[in-house]
């Protein structure tokens, strides 16, 4: 399933700036709202759920070199970390969904941890 199909299913809000999502496969998905365990337990192209909106996921995302980070709840970003993941490549969605539907609606689409 690539990140376009998730970006549907879901109906998540684009956040950054628009890609080419069709071509972008999570390998599984992630989901923490401390960035330690992100760090120790995420990995690169996966999706990142958290309700975490502020700088530091960047850093961490861009670190991992997830394929999206999926922030949920209603919680959103401010312009400066917006602007932020866009100079550095790191796609951030938003739902106001809750972060237990998304992890198992995603887990139903297909999306799991390796």
């Amino acid at each position: 399933m690539n990140l376009q199909e998730i970006i549907e299913q879901l109906d998540l809000t684009v956040l950054t700036e628009p890609r080419d999502f069709a071509s972008i496969k999570p390998d599984g998905g992630y989901t923490s709202d401390l960035l330690s365990c992100v760090m120790a337990g995420a990995k690169g192209n996966y999706l990142w759920i958290t309700l975490q909106s502020h700088l530091n996921i960047v850093a961490v995302a861009a670190l991992l070199e997830v394929a999206a980070v999926i922030i949920t709840e209603n919680a959103q970003p401010d312009p400066a970390t917006i602007a932020k993941a866009n100079e550095q490549g790191v796609i951030l969605l938003s739902t106001s969904k809750l972060t237990y539907e998304i992890d198992g609606r995603l887990w139903e689409m297909g999306i799991h941890t390796q």
